[in-house]
């Protein structure tokens, strides 16, 4: 644009114009809702509504706004809005004081700040992809439950 035709055209391949950014990320910004499947090579944040699943290879973000039911797998995830469902982590998940969830969690490294609302059956541990799909009737679960203070009993 404005005489810098040479850049434009590096950019643009058949009328597809690519970005060379390695740190892009999606959002889903508050007043959107989506009902289906998301799949996301890159973090992702949902300020809007979710109702499905989402894979991401990356960092999963649920903003104060943000509203998930249905099923997550991701790398890593904040969650600081609501979510309903199974949570699948395969590193660390951190629930900042403003979130509130629900569901099954599985995850190898969890952070849970005071002021949460942390109501789930929860599995920490290593993951691989057998071990990924959670059945939480077979295996050790710790219940979590949050309102202010943490609170842990082994079931």
């Amino acid at each position: 644009m404005f005489g810098n035709t040479k850049n434009d055209q590096k950019n643009k391949t058949n009328g597809i114009i690519t970005t060379a950014s390695s740190t892009s990320s999606n959002s889903l910004v508050q007043g959107t809702n989506v009902e289906g499947t998301i799949q996301a090579d890159k973090d992702i944040r949902i300020d809007g509504t979710l109702k499905g699943t989402l894979t991401c290879k990356g960092k999963v973000i649920i903003g104060p706004t943000g509203y998930i039911s249905g099923d997550i797998t991701c790398e890593n995830a904040v969650i600081e809005g609501r979510f309903e469902g199974v949570l699948i982590v395969g590193d660390v998940l951190h629930v900042k004081e403003t979130a509130k969830i629900e569901g099954d969690v599985s995850t190898q490294k969890l952070v849970v700040q005071p002021g949460s609302i942390f109501n789930v059956k929860c599995k920490m541990g290593p993951q691989n992809a057998t071990t990924r799909k959670l059945n939480m009737e077979e295996e050790e679960v710790i219940e979590l439950s949050t309102l202010g203070k943490s609170k842990a009993a082994m079931s």
